[in-house]
């Protein structure tokens, strides 16, 4: 029988099992995209396909990501988080294991789509229960630095894929990912604690409409998940075509392409390290306005350089890495602010959020791709420094909006 024990006590106790087991978790998801991305032309290769499948991989990933989110946030609202977390590792578990049997690159597309759906678990179950537990600062705090385990898997992943498909098959990658999440399911089981406040109430399409509806005309909250989702994208459009930019068109070989991605995600890294040690100094807002410069300048740099110069991998890498601090800095207190924004239930709110995200991601992916086919690294760069751009506009009127709403509550009388 679950522990009826506050979410704040029962993490006390299991203060490192949970959420590191969780953290495994999202890094055999995460490393999942990063660590098959240097091997999608072996992966093409293999199946006598052309090279333009090789960002729908990721597009595939990303698009599983966002079928679920509506359902599983408020079904572990009403069924707990504790029961559809543990479901959802296992069957990540499975579409791993289940990729080992296809024949065309059609299948692999498939199975990677089911891949994906292990995302929707992460954000809308496994973040929402960390999230309901903590107050702001702590919470923000516990994000960055779980933010930096997660973050090895882009930052080592290319490197450990480059090297794999370089002596053993890609397919040995897939059986990794399955065996680090059959890791974080045992721990999960052990340790998860159960935070859903509306356990035991029926889960019905009206009763889904009334509460999405509730999240999806706050415009506050609409703002705040339009500019993560654009801060973000220029990062996954990075990882997506830059197997074909490094090492398709640039010439690169695997280990070359997978050196190139360490000092983005080095930097992203630094960057969820200087807001552990600044959140609790600083307001949120303040975090979020220090990580703008360098997210707008490092994209700015990287624009010019390639619309110069096609070519100009090191400065497009370097622009890349400056942007990536920034958004170290400033996403994880936009992502606390923006799901307190509405005082709907958080596994609802967390669903809403996170579909809002992948599917920016994933059409703003499969535009860059478009755009990068027509005009090269340089248009591709203004893409994503437009979408950062669009980013700024929308913080601001977050920020605004936010200020507005706390003055226009009312002092208690003393």
């Amino acid at each position: 029988m679950q522990s009826t024990l506050s979410p704040s006590a029962r993490l006390g106790r299991r203060a490192l099992l949970f959420p590191l087991c969780l953290v495994l978790f999202e890094f055999a998801v995460y490393i999942g995209n990063d660590m098959i991305q240097p091997g999608m032309m072996a992966v093409v290769e293999s199946f006598n396909a052309g090279r333009e499948w090789v960002p729908t991989s990721m597009t595939a990933y990303l698009a599983g990501g966002v079928v679920l989110q509506w359902l599983l946030g408020p079904l572990s609202d009403r069924r707990g988080r504790r029961p559809v977390m543990l479901a959802g590792v296992l069957f990540f578990i499975a579409a791993c294991l289940g990729i080992l049997l296809v024949n065309t690159i059609e299948q692999f597309m498939a199975l990677r789509f089911l891949q994906g759906f292990g995302l929707c678990f992460i954000g809308a179950v496994g973040y929402a229960t960390i999230q309901e537990s903590f107050d702001e600062a702590t919470c923000i705090k516990i994000t960055a630095l779980m933010a930096n385990v997660a973050l090895i898997a882009p930052l080592l992943g290319p490197l450990a894929g480059a090297t794999i498909v370089q002596f053993a098959s890609w397919q040995i990658m897939f059986v990794l990912f399955a065996g680090l999440a059959a890791i974080a399911l045992a721990g999960l089981w052990r340790a998860m604690p159960e935070t859903a406040s509306r356990l035991g109430e029926p889960l019905s399409p009206a009763g889904l409409w009334r509460d999405y509806k509730v999240v999806l005309t706050n415009r506050q909250f609409l703002y705040g998940a339009m500019a993560i989702g654009l801060a973000c994208l220029p990062l996954l459009s990075w990882l997506a075509q830059s197997p074909v930019i490094l090492m398709g068109d640039g010439g690169l070989s695997s280990m070359e392409y997978g050196l190139l991605q360490m000092p983005v995600f080095g930097a992203l890294i630094l960057g969820n390290i200087t807001l552990a040690r600044l959140s609790g100094r600083r307001t949120v807002d303040r975090l979020i306005k220090l990580g703008a410069a360098p997210i707008i300048g490092g994209l700015a740099l990287s624009t010019v350089a390639t619309l110069f110069s096609p070519h100009a991998y090191l400065w497009m890498t370097a622009g890349m890495s400056l942007y990536a601090y920034g958004i170290g800095v400033a996403n994880a207190g936009l992502y606390r602010l923006t799901l307190f924004s509405c005082a709907m239930s958080k596994g609802t709110v967390s669903a809403a959020l996170g579909m809002l995200n992948i599917l920016v991601y994933t059409f703003g992916i499969e535009l860059a791709k478009t755009l990068y086919a027509q005009g090269g690294s340089g248009v591709f760069n203004l893409f994503n420094l437009i979408s950062v751009l669009g980013w700024y506009t929308l913080v601001r009127l977050f920020i605004r909006r936010r200020a507005s709403a706390l003055t226009s509550i009312p002092t208690p009388a003393l």
